[in-house]
C-alpha cells in the first residue's frame, strides 16, 4: 500500500503532541483532486486547536495546517476545472501539514506562475483575513486612520501592508522591540503590551481613529473602543492576548462588540474568516485572486519570519508559543 507522511495532532497539549505518522494514500473520488502539498503555514489558530479551543477543528486525532499551496497530481471523475501539474491554493482549516491531501476541486484557487510558494501561502489565511476585514467588514475609506493591535504578527503585518493600498494610514500597536519592523511597513508604532492603548493612540491621533482591528481581546478590545472616535468601528478577530477560558473570552468579546460599542456610539463587528467561508465561500474565492495579483505586481511583500521544512509543525509551534515572531512562519516542501 502506498503511503505518505503527515503531522498528526493526537491530543490536547503543547507542541510535543504533534507526531509525524504514515497514512494510506487515497485516490480522489468524483469531484475531488489529490494535491502534493508544497507549502502550509503556522498561525494562532494552531495553538487554539491544540488546546481544544477552536470550534471549527475536527475531533482529534487530525492533521493540522490551515492553508496550503500544492500541485494537482490526480483528478477524480468529473473534474474539468483543474489539470494535472497545476499549482493551486486552498483554505483548509486542517490538513496542510501533510505531503498529500484530497479535497473537493471547487475549493482550490489557481496560483499564478512565478509566485514564491512561501509568499503565496502567506496570503491564504493572513492576508485574506486582513483584506476581508478591511473591505468587507469595516469598509475602510481613503483617508482613514486605523489602529492595528498585534501589529507585528501575521495578520497584523498584513493589515499594515494592505491599509495604505486602501488609502488609509495605520497605527501599529506592538512591543517596543518590534517598532522598527512596524515603521518599515509604513505605520506609526505605539507600545502594545504595557500602558493603555487608548492613551497611546490619542497621543498621536487626538481625535481618535476611524477604525480599530483587534487580535488580542480582553482589556485590549475595551481600549480599542476608547481609542476609536464616535461613529467609527471596532473589529475583533481574535483573543490571543487572553489567557485561560477561551470560550469565556469569546463571550466577553462579543458583548463588547455587540453591546458596549453601540451603546457608546461606535460600531462593533466580529470577523472570522472561516465563519464567513463556511457561510459563503464566494467572497474568499473572489478575494484570493486579487491578493495573488497584488503579489505578482510587487505591491505586497509578505514578511516571512521563518521558512521551515514542510512537516516541521512542532518547530513552528514552538516558535509561535515563544512569541516575538514578526510576520508569517511558513513550512515548505522545498526546505530540507
Amino acid at each position: 500500500m502506498k503511503t505518505y507522511r503527515a503531522v498528526m495532532l493526537t491530543r490536547k497539549g503543547g507542541p510535543e503532541v504533534l507526531e509525524t505518522v504514515e497514512l494510506p494514500l487515497k485516490e480522489p473520488r468524483r469531484g475531488e483532486v489529490r494535491v502534493r502539498v508544497l507549502a502550509t503555514g503556522a498561525g494562532g489558530t494552531d495553538i487554539l486547536m491544540r488546546h481544544g479551543g477552536y470550534i471549527y477543528a475536527p475531533r482529534m486525532p487530525f492533521v493540522p495546517g490551515y492553508e496550503a499551496i500544492g500541485e494537482v497530481e490526480a483528478l477524480g471523475k468529473g473534474v474539468t476545472s483543474l489539470k494535472i501539474g497545476q499549482r493551486v491554493a486552498a483554505l483548509l482549516v486542517h490538513g496542510g501539514y501533510a505531503e498529500k491531501l484530497v479535497r473537493p476541486a471547487k475549493i482550490f484557487v489557481p496560483v499564478p506562475d512565478g509566485l514564491d510558494d512561501g509568499a503565496a501561502v502567506a496570503l491564504i489565511l493572513n492576508y485574506a483575513t486582513a483584506y476581508q476585514a478591511i473591505h468587507r467588514i469595516a469598509h475602510v475609506q481613503s483617508g482613514a486612520r486605523v489602529l492595528v493591535t498585534g501589529a507585528s504578527g501575521g495578520v497584523g503585518s498584513a493589515l499594515l501592508e494592505l491599509l495604505p493600498l486602501a488609502g488609509a494610514s495605520a497605527i501599529g500597536a506592538a512591543a517596543s522591540r518590534h517598532h522598527d519592523f512596524i515603521r518599515a511597513l509604513g505605520a506609526t508604532p505605539i507600545e502594545g503590551r504595557s500602558g493603555r492603548l487608548d492613551r497611546a493612540v490619542r497621543a498621536v491621533c487626538p481625535e481618535g481613529v476611524d477604525a480599530a482591528f483587534d487580535a488580542l481581546g480582553g482589556r485590549a478590545l475595551a481600549q480599542c473602543r476608547r481609542a476609536t472616535k464616535r461613529g467609527g468601528i471596532v473589529v475583533g478577530y481574535g483573543f490571543s492576548g487572553v489567557a485561560g477560558n477561551q470560550g469565556l473570552a469569546f463571550l466577553r468579546m462579543m458583548a463588547t462588540l455587540m453591546l458596549i460599542c453601540p451603546l457608546t456610539g461606535r460600531r462593533g463587528a466580529f470577523y472570522g474568516i472561516t465563519a464567513l467561508y463556511r457561510r459563503d465561500p464566494k467572497p474568499f474565492l473572489e478575494d484570493l485572486p486579487k491578493l495573488f495579483s497584488l503579489l505578482a505586481e510587487g505591491k505586497l511583500k509578505p514578511r516571512i519570519a521563518a521558512r521551515l521544512p514542510l512537516l516541521a509543525a512542532r518547530q513552528a509551534a514552538e516558535m509561535l508559543e515563544a512569541g516575538g515572531v514578526e510576520g508569517k512562519i511558513v513550512n515548505l516542501a522545498s526546505v530540507t
